[in-house]
């Protein structure tokens, strides 16, 4: 553990900064921040929630680190004392304190279930880090929880600037879940309100004061009143649920302390937190999900480059090929879809899609491309855009690929497909239970939309699995060398339409009156 300078010197310095700025010597300082990192079990968010600190724009020799692991099972002490060897050094202060031997406590059901003695070692924690930043002389407290990403680098700064004594990032999750409350019932308790969704899905916008955040917040050491708060022990008169959050927010109450939730700006991402008790694995597939969805909206999680990594192990799930449609003048798009698969461990193989843009009449002539007479749009009553027939070119190009080097089944992707969480396990079992009931099958659809799902039937044996009626969308489907034999033996480029209007009509789910090809 590095020393920490002594608070007298400290708060010299910041009174020294704005006299210096007088005489035109330099700029006042910054306030000086500790940043408190509290580990258990963390490791497969670790790289990314290290990666994104390493990132803020705020000087790191105005920032202190307050690092402590919480009886971990998995890698996150290592972790951590890789990264601190290699940044802590840039750092005005780093204090180091580990639990060291892996232990559960006592009643704990699984490393996901929280107990009375686990909620109180983390207050105790928690009143370690706001103790030391208050010795050290710090004007602010960022406490951060490690399956919080902050990708927006000015989240330290545009919080600083909101001068509040305790203010969260409005952080965003895949579900309705985020880190503040809008309500608390006079037991502790959460309680919804009709602020609630409008705030977390910015339909209002601004710094709203709440009574609870947590997982993410700035506290401000110098605001009037911020002396009181504390986590451990819990104020005297509480009586509310034995919870580090709301122990907290009940300090805020008692101490007539304001706290507020900002989400003018999109400031990271948290995971939602797992209910069951078996383990770390949803935890570690609920977070690969998160930087998917970071992926689609960006900006995007980037792991730290000094925090060694599991080797990325990735595979084709058991099919003969994943191919990735792709335009090449999108490479963001590219760039998202291979980091997906990455990250899900999925070998895909780029398909450069048909470019509608470089299609004539003479080009089409020259590929055996004529339009169906007298096709519309069922919706739009348009005909066949130049696009679409590059959709269907690029489709085909891979059936044909399929039957001549007889692919027994391959996986289709368009690279604006967005996927579900737990994807590859979920496929990877789905084609086990395809196999063990010997289900006859051509296509197997794994992204579409619906036009009519209220009359489709499940297929039996398979509750996963429905007999597919009219459907719009190619993203994503599971294609067999029988089913791609059939969709070859059609001839549709002599009668194109969009390809996820030709689909319905091989499996005759078109609805009647649209001209068939032949």
């Amino acid at each position: 553990m590095r020393a920490a300078p002594a608070a007298p010197l400290l708060q010299l310095l910041l009174l020294l900064g704005p006299r210096l700025e007088a005489a035109g010597v330099a700029e006042p300082p910054l306030p000086a921040v500790v940043l408190a990192i509290l580990a258990r079990n963390a490791e497969h968010s670790l790289p990314h929630y290290l990666g994104a600190l390493e990132r803020l724009d705020y000087p790191r020799a105005r920032m202190a680190l307050w690092c402590a692991t919480d009886h971990n099972v998995d890698n996150t002490t290592e972790m951590l004392q890789e990264w601190l060897a290699a940044v802590g050094d840039d750092y005005a202060a780093v204090v180091w304190r580990p639990e060291g031997e892996p232990r559960s406590y006592p009643d704990e059901e699984g490393p996901k279930h929280w107990t009375k003695e686990r909620h109180q070692f983390l207050m105790e924690l928690k009143q370690e880090a706001l103790t030391f930043a208050r010795d050290w002389g710090a004007d602010y407290i960022l406490f951060a929880d490690t399956d919080n990403i902050l990708t927006n680098n000015q989240t330290l700064r545009l919080l600083i600037e909101q001068g509040l004594p305790v203010v969260a990032p409005m952080l965003d999750s895949q579900t309705y879940y985020s880190n503040f409350w809008c309500g608390i019932t006079p037991q502790g308790y959460y309680r919804r309100t009709a602020d609630y969704f409008p705030t977390k899905n910015r339909q209002r916008r601004g710094c709203f004061r709440v009574p609870m955040v947590h997982s993410t917040f700035l506290v401000s050491l110098r605001a009037e009143g911020t002396e009181q708060l504390c986590f451990y022990p819990p104020h005297p008169n509480y009586t509310w649920p034995f919870d580090d959050i709301i122990v907290f927010a009940y300090a805020c109450q008692a101490a007539g302390v304001s706290a507020h939730v900002c989400n003018e700006h999109r400031y990271g991402y948290m995971n939602v937190p797992v209910k069951s008790h078996q383990g770390l694995e949803d935890e570690r597939v609920n977070f690969i999900h998160l930087i998917l969805e970071a992926l689609v909206h960006g900006p995007p999680m980037w792991a730290s480059a000094h925090v060694s990594r599991p080797p990325k192990r990735p595979s084709k799930m058991g099919f003969d090929e994943v191919f990735v449609i792709s335009l090449a003048h999108r490479p963001n798009r590219r760039e998202r879809m291979l980091s997906s698969l990455w990250e899900m461990e999925i070998s895909g193989r780029l398909v450069d899609a048909v470019d509608g843009r470089t299609l004539n009449s003479s080009v089409m002539r020259s590929l055996g491309v004529d339009l169906l007479p007298g096709y519309q749009d069922p919706y739009s009553g348009r005909t066949l855009t130049k696009g679409e027939v590059g959709c269907f070119l690029s489709h085909y190009s891979i059936w044909e690929e399929v039957v001549a080097r007889g692919l027994a089944q391959v996986v289709v992707f368009e690279d604006d497909v967005r996927f579900e969480s737990n994807f590859k396990m979920r496929l990877e079992r789905l084609m086990k239970e395809v196999e063990a009931e010997k289900l006859p099958w051509d296509l197997i659809y794994l992204g579409r939309k619906q036009v009519n799902p209220e009359e489709e039937a499940a297929v039996e044996g398979l509750p996963h699995l429905v007999v597919a009626g009219y459907s719009y969308w190619t993203l994503a489907y599971v294609l067999s060398l029988a089913g791609a034999r059939k969709l070859l033996a059609s001839q549709p480029l002599r009668r194109m339409l969009p390809v996820d209007e030709f689909l319905p009509i091989m499996f005759d789910q078109h609805p009647k009156g649209l001209p068939q090809p032949p």
